[in-house]
């Protein structure tokens, strides 16, 4: 065993080059392949970072706008579970309205009482810079469809249409979904719908 450690020191000192005199040449070896060398930098550098930042910088907006432009209300989905904004609806969803909050739905089992079905979802085309002009293009959209949709349903089970569509601001941003429902009642009625429309 301590016949090969030495042979692998010989072997380790010849690599290196430690010969003392001038007189030593390197010998010809029996191999005439290259040999592999094995080159490492001199010097590392001698600038390393010393610290890594743990912080983060406190320069970060501390007050944001608590409240949003006017008119932008009925744009803004409702943390409420339930409550979309009207142009999330789909065809098939029952839902309940509330008169402060025009642009939301409350989204209700069509088997429990509320208070509309939407029928048909569609979109508005073209331009319209007022509510009014909105108002007569969504009603046109939705005319047609309701009435025959109502004329199916049986007696006195719906007395009301509602038509929802995006106010001037929320058209120009390209909220263009008009959604058309059917009603147990008009206006503030307290008449509610217990089941799907057929």
């Amino acid at each position: 065993m301590l016949a090969v450690g030495a042979a692998v020191a010989a072997v380790v000192l010849m690599g290196a080059g430690g010969g003392d005199s001038p007189d030593d040449k390197p010998t010809a070896s029996a191999s005439s392949s290259p040999r592999p060398t094995l080159s490492l930098p001199s010097e590392l550098p001698s600038k390393l970072p010393s610290e890594v930042p743990t912080r983060l910088p406190s320069q970060f907006p501390t007050e944001l706008p608590s409240e949003f432009p006017s008119g932008l209300e009925s744009l803004i989905p409702s943390l409420a579970a339930d409550e979309v904004p009207y142009y999330l609806l789909q065809a098939g969803d029952c839902f309940d309205t509330d008169a402060a909050r025009p642009g939301q739905a409350a989204k209700r089992s069509c088997q429990e009482p509320h208070d509309a079905e939407v029928v048909k979802v569609t979109e508005l085309e073209g331009d319209y810079a007022t509510d009014s002009a909105l108002k007569k293009a969504a009603s046109d959209l939705c005319e047609q469809t309701l009435n025959s949709k109502a004329e199916s349903q049986p007696e006195d089970t719906v007395r009301g249409i509602l038509v929802q569509y995006p106010d001037p601001t929320g058209y120009r941003v390209g909220i263009d979904d008009v959604a058309c429902s059917l009603a147990a009642d008009t206006g503030a009625g307290s008449r509610k719908l217990t089941q799907p429309l057929t």
